[in-house]
């Protein structure tokens, strides 16, 4: 009995002796926040980030992006400072179009406490983007910089910390994911309506809108309610604007998070931006932004922590009208056919004068304007030099 007893306690210590070996392990030194900087939003809830390039006294605006694989500067932006571009032989691609870049090659970005250096800029023309937001667009910060820090998001405080990477803990009440992460992030969604279905979405925070599907995939997989009513909406990307259909879906699933009734636009992926098969579509800032994000490159993280614009309201309205910044303008842009817009007389190329009585001329503000399914939008417009009035009701897509 004595030899049995004998036994019993040397497995018992062996075992406990092979847990305690297990448990060591070599962790990376601490995480170490190197500054906080304010941030702006536009709508969709994209990310406006002001920094300086090199010695140039001029404050840039740049656009939070884990949906480019690089980081840029506009073409404007690049001639105002008189900088000059190197050819090269390399393409980017977006979801309207692909184009050869020149480059800009061991530039320095500089924050408020931080300073970033050895970085390649690509030149784009981000013209567009000042027409969509009435904002001007000097480039786009993505995989470039971002994949050398962990960079955290907080959409509560309207900041952003960028930390060495290294060891870090995570807040508590939030979920890990961990996505395929390259140049780009694609994270696995489920997304729910006439079948419910597991995908690879691009996690794309530069992307103003809720969700992306590629036209091959609601063709492919018989996914979309066939019931539910499409509404035409012009879109626009790199290398123009394209034509999509507006629909809602029941629901879309990312880590334990459920969002239901969710406004989705589905798009001819014309330019394989998405890989499909191997990717669906887009998830875009409109769902993300109502999380306070934790991107960790280094370790392939992202963390989510929900925030106070969890149960923020989606955008269910429908105009049919685009606006669009042009030449200290703000101009009536494509008008769907059969819209209300379009039964108001509304025509593509009016002159906006004011929307509601706001004659700020703040497209933002129009844009908002727009999305208000009580009551009537009245405009006052301008057409070939006469003063128009009309209004109409903007259509709520859930009925």
């Amino acid at each position: 009995m004595k030899k049995i007893t004998t036994t019993i306690i040397g497995l018992v210590l062996s075992f406990s002796f092979m847990e305690i070996k297990a448990q060591e392990e070599f962790v990376d030194p601490p995480s170490i926040d190197l500054t906080t900087i304010p941030f702006t939003q536009l709508t969709g809830g994209i990310v406006i980030v002001r920094a300086l390039l090199d010695s140039f006294p001029d404050t840039l605006n740049f656009i939070l992006d884990t949906g480019s694989s690089g980081i840029s500067l506009d073409s404007t932006t690049a001639d105002y400072l008189n900088l000059q571009p190197e050819p090269s032989d390399r393409t980017i691609k977006g979801i309207a179009g692909i184009k050869r870049v020149s480059f800009l090659y061991n530039r320095t970005l500089h924050f408020p406490g931080l300073s970033i250096d050895s970085l390649n800029f690509h030149i784009n023309d981000y013209s567009i983007l000042l027409a969509v937001y009435g904002v001007r667009v000097d480039g786009i910060i993505g995989y470039g910089m971002l994949s050398r820090y962990i960079v955290k998001v907080n959409y509560d405080r309207m900041r952003i910390t960028i930390a060495s990477n290294g060891s870090i803990r995570y807040p508590r009440g939030g979920y890990l994911l961990k996505p395929y992460m390259t140049t780009l992030v694609v994270q696995p969604i489920d997304v729910r309506d006439a079948a419910t279905l597991r995908s690879n979405f691009l996690f794309d925070m530069g992307a103003g809108l809720c969700m992306m599907l590629t036209k091959d995939f609601v063709e492919d997989s018989f996914f979309l309610n066939k019931k539910t009513k499409a509404y035409t909406k012009e879109g626009e990307g790199l290398g123009g604007k394209i034509d999509m259909q507006l629909r809602v879906i029941k629901e879309v699933k990312i880590g334990p998070y459920r969002f239901k009734r969710v406004p989705v636009y589905v798009f001819d992926d014309e330019y394989n931006v998405t890989s499909y098969p191997y990717m669906s579509g887009i998830l875009g800032n409109e769902l993300l932004r109502r999380f306070n994000v934790t991107l960790n490159y280094a370790q392939g993280d992202i963390y989510l922590l929900p925030n106070t614009h969890m149960r923020d309201f989606f955008d269910y309205s429908y105009s049919g009208l685009e606006l669009y910044y042009i030449e200290g303008l703000i101009v009536a842009g494509d008008v769907a056919k059969g819209s209300p817009a379009e039964e108001a007389g509304v025509k593509e190329g009016d002159i906006v004068i004011a929307v509601n009585r706001d004659l700020s001329q703040n497209l933002d503000r129009y844009k908002r304007e727009l999305q208000n399914t009580l009551g009537k939008v009245q405009l006052l417009l301008k057409r070939n030099g006469e003063i128009i009035r009309t209004e109409f009701k903007v259509k709520n897509i859930l009925k």
